[in-house]
């Protein structure tokens, strides 16, 4: 058994990490700069993120390695450097991980090529699967417990990356990014991952929802997810409040209070693998942490509940039962 599936078996819940690029870029890295080469270039950076994670009580934490794709990585004349980048990203994580004193799983970041797959662009799936299987097998290489393909947003991408990690004969997990009145940019809704995962031959580990609009959107989500029945551990890993642009930078307006009760009530409606996306540090974490300790299992929160909490919904629908994926609504400026 892998360690992560050790884990869930012996678990109600487990915590995972927060933001990559947010604390990394408080760190220092360069809006456009790749933080794939930081895993080279500035290592005791990305151990002390990681190292964040693991002090703040997360139970598994992602590497840094996000664009390690060799499509992502050709932004920045990297593309001959998959396996150096990606093994590193996992080294330093393995050495975290094993200096933590307690089980945490060094999980293998996998994001989107960011190319249009065939027909409607030029990335075939023979194509992707090849480059997801170059980079996983560089962060195997460098000691990851289990891959993670994540803000996955097409159902042949996905299952792309679920055959690359098939033919590697590694435990995986995968998480989609709903933003679009409770779908992917390709129109996938919570049920339809449902039954995407149902019909792959190498089931997941788990599988869930990362990133997206905002906390309430993806709690939603969740529960589309839970009432769709699935066989695995359910994901949830939702941004810390909305971005706002202040002062020349980015800022995500959540706050470790309110990421508290996010953590609690996404735990409730069903999600067993816990973390934050964009926006999320580790004083988040900490208060996630403390919050899912402290608060007793209850009831699924209701939509009313999560607004009350959370804020509103960024559109009226969650996406399941729509026929079509139904246009986003313009909000008036109060």
């Amino acid at each position: 058994m892998d360690l992560l599936s050790k884990l869930l078996a012996e678990n109600e819940w487990l915590m995972a990490d927060g933001a990559t690029g947010t604390n990394l870029f408080n760190m220092g890295l360069e809006a456009g700069e790749a933080p794939e080469l930081w895993n080279i270039d500035a290592p005791e950076k990305i151990r002390a993120l990681y190292d964040g994670s693991i002090h703040s009580g997360s139970d598994l934490f992602l590497t840094n390695s996000f664009g390690g794709t060799a499509a992502r990585l050709k932004l920045h004349n990297a593309q001959d450097r998959v396996r150096e980048l990606n093994k590193a990203a996992a080294e330093i994580g393995r050495e975290a991980a094993d200096a933590a004193g307690r089980p945490v799983v060094v999980a293998g970041s996998v994001g989107p090529t960011g190319e249009i797959m065939e027909p409607l662009g030029p990335l075939s799936f023979a194509g992707a699967v090849e480059m997801f299987e170059e980079q996983a097998s560089a962060l195997i290489e460098g000691g990851v417990d289990v891959l993670w393909v994540e803000t996955i947003s097409s159902p042949d991408e996905f299952r792309a990356a679920a055959q690359a990690f098939a033919n590697l004969d590694a435990p995986w997990v995968g998480t989609m990014s709903f933003d679009t009145a409770g779908r992917t940019m390709m129109g996938v809704t919570s049920a339809d991952m449902v039954a995407m995962i149902n019909e792959i031959p190498n089931k997941p580990v788990g599988f869930g929802a990362n990133c997206g609009v905002g906390a309430s959107d993806l709690l939603r989500t969740i529960r589309g997810m839970v009432a769709a029945k699935p066989q695995q551990p359910i994901i949830a890993k939702g941004n810390a409040g909305i971005p706002k642009y202040v002062h020349g930078h980015i800022h995500y307006d959540g706050t470790p209070e309110l990421m508290g009760q996010y953590a609690v009530m996404v735990r409730n409606a069903g999600a067993k693998i816990i973390g934050g996306c964009c926006g999320t540090m580790p004083e988040h974490l900490v208060a996630m942490r403390k919050a899912l300790e402290n608060t007793p299992i209850g009831p699924a929160p209701t939509d009313d509940e999560i607004r009350a909490v959370l804020g509103d919904f960024s559109s009226a629908s969650d996406g399941t039962g729509d026929v079509a994926a139904p246009k986003r609504t313009r909000r008036r400026r109060k």
